[in-house]
């Protein structure tokens, strides 16, 4: 039998999860900051052919956090839910936030994994939950946003006009 007194590390986490707001979540992430990071997304993206995509999430559902779900199961999950592998290109990217587990992980779709290597990913991931640990969510999510749109920018650069395939306001979860 599995109960949290046989496993108070799954309690703890299914605990901050459960008293995650959504207000927190705003505070962090406020209407002006959500503008900023849809903007440099826009811009970006019209230096390269890649599509990006952000997801805050303030907590997992509870039954994803009993099961153990990994901070990077849910962001392939999302990946999928929100199609960002339909892109023409074969070129989205997903940056995931998990406000609740204080993680970031970034998925990237098969023409780009093909160019830009894991620990990329992962360098850009560590500079956004440093940031966030100086309580720099802003700053540091622009940073990531930044360095993607750069590394996009150098693997898949714009060849004329092309549709927005994917939103670039940032989705709270």
């Amino acid at each position: 039998m599995d109960t949290a007194q046989n496993n108070p590390g799954r309690f703890r986490r299914s605990l901050r999860h459960l008293l995650s707001t959504r207000t927190e979540a705003a505070r962090l992430f406020p209407p002006a900051t959500l503008e900023a990071i849809a903007e440099a997304i826009t811009a970006g993206e019209q230096t390269h052919r890649g599509e990006v995509r952000l997801i805050v999430e303030k907590s997992l559902p509870l039954s994803a956090v009993w099961d153990a779900m990994s901070n990077r199961q849910r962001a392939l999950a999302l990946f999928a839910d929100y199609a960002i592998w339909d892109t023409e290109d074969n070129c989205g990217v997903l940056i995931y936030v998990n406000l609740a587990d204080h993680k970031v992980d970034i998925v990237a779709d098969r023409g780009i994994n093909r160019r830009i290597e894991p620990a990329t990913w992962q360098a850009i991931c560590n500079t956004m939950t440093a940031g966030f640990a100086q309580g720099r969510f802003h700053d540091a999510t622009l940073e990531a946003v930044q360095q993607v749109n750069a590394l996009l920018r150098q693997h898949f650069p714009s060849n004329g006009a092309r549709p927005n395939e994917l939103p670039d306001k940032p989705l709270m979860l």
